[in-house]
């Protein structure tokens, strides 16, 4: 039996996740109670011929003090043989007040005595006992529905190999950092080709910029240090049952240096790994 569980604060796309998995055949279950997620399971198990692929989404509206006890539930789920996997979705703070704010939607938390900026705040460390045990975080501030739908299918819904999905993710600085990666690296020690009027107008996916890094000693070094930091701990984190990590390569803008590494050490490991995705940020937006 196959067990997604999605939660994270609201306004960052529960609901969409799990409408793409009850698109791709989970059985799914809106607004679970967390003290339901042992009974869940065995009651299902009666229904089917075959283990099914079952998706429930956990949110704030549990009752004061279920969530503290998360990291016990998933244990004792895994226990009973049940591979389970948590999703945790996330967006800025900014972001969400913006969101509830064009919506007009009421925050589950909010009240006379809690304002908007407030209970956004609290949701999040009310979820810091599911946020813990998540073993895939996707910051959704960025996306569009689309791309996030497509970043959940090919995680679970994908017919593939076994072994972790690693994200080489472009990003820049002054946009803020990527919330969920699970390492970054700073690349704005090397030559930027902004300064290059001729160059400022491309990107790092573009021949003249990658001509003007590809070459590069200290572009080349960067690429070899990175590259040599994950294959020594991938292998790492994969026996400790990763299934996917987030590796964020971050230049000024997003624009030139980091999209040049990332899609290189995407080429790279794709030859190494049979899961490897690659995503540029801010030439997303």
């Amino acid at each position: 039996m196959k067990l997604i569980i999605i939660s994270g604060r609201s306004g960052s796309g529960k609901s969409s996740a799990l409408h793409t998995l009850e698109d791709e055949g989970f059985y799914c279950v809106d607004n679970l109670p967390a003290s339901m997620l042992n009974q869940l399971p065995d009651t299902l198990k009666g229904h089917h011929s075959t283990p099914p692929r079952m998706a429930v989404s956990i949110d704030i509206r549990n009752l004061p003090g279920t969530l503290d006890n998360f990291p016990d539930l998933l244990k004792s789920l895994r226990n009973k043989g049940i591979h389970c996997q948590v999703l945790y979705l996330d967006t800025d703070s900014e972001k969400l007040v913006s969101r509830y704010s064009a919506t007009r939607r009421k925050h589950p938390l909010s009240n006379d005595q809690t304002s908007l900026r407030e209970a956004i705040a609290l949701e999040k460390k009310l979820l810091a006992p599911v946020l813990i045990e998540a073993d895939l975080k996707i910051d959704t501030t960025s996306l569009s529905v689309h791309q996030m739908r497509d970043m959940i299918k090919q995680e679970f819904c994908a017919d593939h190999k076994s072994g972790v999905t690693v994200l080489f993710q472009s990003f820049g600085f002054k946009n803020g950092i990527p919330s969920d990666a699970d390492f970054i690296f700073d690349v704005r020690c090397l030559p930027n080709p902004f300064w290059d009027e001729s160059l400022r107008t491309y990107t790092g996916l573009e021949q003249p910029v990658i001509d003007f890094l590809k070459d590069d000693p200290l572009v080349v070094e960067m690429v070899e240090d990175i590259s040599a930091f994950i294959e020594k701990w991938l292998p790492r984190f994969e026996s400790a049952q990763r299934s996917y990590m987030t590796i964020a390569i971050g230049c000024t803008g997003g624009q030139h240096r980091s999209v040049y590494i990332g899609k290189t050490l995407g080429t790279l490991f794709t030859s190494k790994l049979d899961r490897v995705q690659v995503r540029h940020r801010e030439l997303h937006e």
